[in-house]
């Protein structure tokens, strides 16, 4: 574990050895409360976690702690639990999201609530199997939180590095909620205010996908101030563009690259910075047959495929589609631009900034996506850094 090398070889790999050894650990406190609890519920918080997508936020953190120098065995340690930390906080927050959400699959199989559904299928009648089923996927996504937070406070560090540490876990935890607050808000309020739309883009997800964990790499590594301000200034930008990205492949890319039917946005009737934009930009066109398309459209949990396609011609004929491209395009490019100067220029920063362009994914590479065809049938793609495996 203590290796720099060896880590740089297979961050990924890396990291989920130190999550099989937690998971085993916790799995083992788990059976000693109750055998049934930590077969049925410990155990499917174990299979999310192992199955988990790119490891990107753990990733994002390796990185930017070999970029400011980070290699002594203490600093790699401690790199490698929070990683860890990190993919059990991405548990609790794609667990919770599709219980919310009523989403029926994740990463091409059954959500975890869906899974316990079918399980439980029988045994009372539909409704009440389904609201046990999501009750559970609430315990299942806190028991994922609990861990993590577990993780990071057994995790030894100096005592200056610590209170940072701690302090940017704990703010992470509370920019989590505080963005799923306001896009639940959102669908509720209808509201098609942009400037709120980018807010809820940049807490729910941009900050805990690429802003905090550079800067926990960068507070690992003992990074000084004037650093940690640059990639702070830099990972929002970033984290911005990938949600943006995000809700962008949500309508636009093939299911199989993003793992999650395609609309799903659209049917819970989400107000992501894509659809509030085409709405402002209706309203203020008084285009009436767009902004009656987005009504009838947002939160119809059975839209057809037709129906979707419907939506999809409003964005781009509003030109939203056009807009959030560029705009992903400009906050890469200046996200970017705030990392020059602040890092050495090693491979190590290199590797980073590649990784970041491709987490955020950048316009070029949106617009050269597969995206639906009739009936819903796309050409295959592998799921990439930047697809949809936010989740919030």
């Amino acid at each position: 574990m203590g290796d720099p090398g060896a880590v740089d070889a297979d961050v990924p790999g890396a990291v989920g050895r130190v999550l099989d050894h937690v998971l085993a650990d916790r799995v083992a406190r788990a059976r000693v409360a109750d055998a049934l609890f930590a077969e049925e519920l410990a155990g499917r918080v174990v299979r999310f976690t192992r199955a988990g997508g790119k490891r990107s936020r753990s990733r994002l953190l390796w990185w930017t702690l070999r970029a400011c120098g980070g290699a002594g065995e203490a600093p790699v340690a401690a790199a490698l639990r929070i990683g860890a930390a990190l993919e059990l906080l991405q548990t609790c927050a794609l667990v919770h999201d599709d219980v919310m959400d009523g989403s029926e699959v994740r990463r091409g199989r059954p959500a975890l609530h869906a899974d316990l559904r079918a399980r439980f299928a029988g045994s009372a009648p539909a409704e009440r199997v389904a609201r046990f089923a999501e009750a559970v996927g609430v315990l299942a996504g806190d028991l994922a939180l609990a861990w993590s937070d577990d993780l990071v406070a057994e995790t030894p560090l100096a005592p200056p590095t610590a209170s940072v540490v701690r302090r940017l876990w704990s703010d992470m935890r509370t920019e989590m909620v505080a963005g799923q607050y306001l896009d639940l808000r959102g669908q509720i309020t209808g509201s098609h205010a942009p400037s709120r739309a980018l807010r809820t883009a940049c807490l729910k997800s941009g900050r805990y996908s690429v802003e905090r964990p550079l800067a926990l790499g960068a507070a690992l590594a003992g990074a000084d101030d004037a650093t940690m301000r640059a990639l702070g200034s830099a990972g929002r930008r970033l984290g911005v563009a990938f949600q943006l990205r995000d809700d962008l492949d949500d309508v636009f890319a093939a299911p199989r690259w993003t793992g999650k039917p395609c609309g799903g946005d659209i049917r819970e009737g989400k107000r992501t910075c894509l659809v509030a934009l085409a709405g402002h930009r209706a309203e203020a066109a008084g285009d009436r047959r767009a902004l009656a398309v987005l009504r009838r459209s947002l939160g119809d949990t059975g839209l057809t495929e037709a129906g979707l396609d419907r939506v999809r011609e409003v964005l781009e004929r509003t030109g939203a589609r056009a807009s959030v491209e560029e705009r992903i395009g400009r906050l890469v490019a200046q996200g970017l631009r705030h990392l020059d100067g602040a890092l050495p220029e090693n491979e190590a920063g290199a590797r980073l900034r590649r990784l970041l362009a491709s987490a955020a994914d950048g316009a070029a590479a949106g617009a050269g996506r597969p995206r639906p065809g009739p009936g819903g049938a796309v050409p295959g793609s592998p799921v990439s850094l930047g697809a949809r495996e936010t989740g919030r």
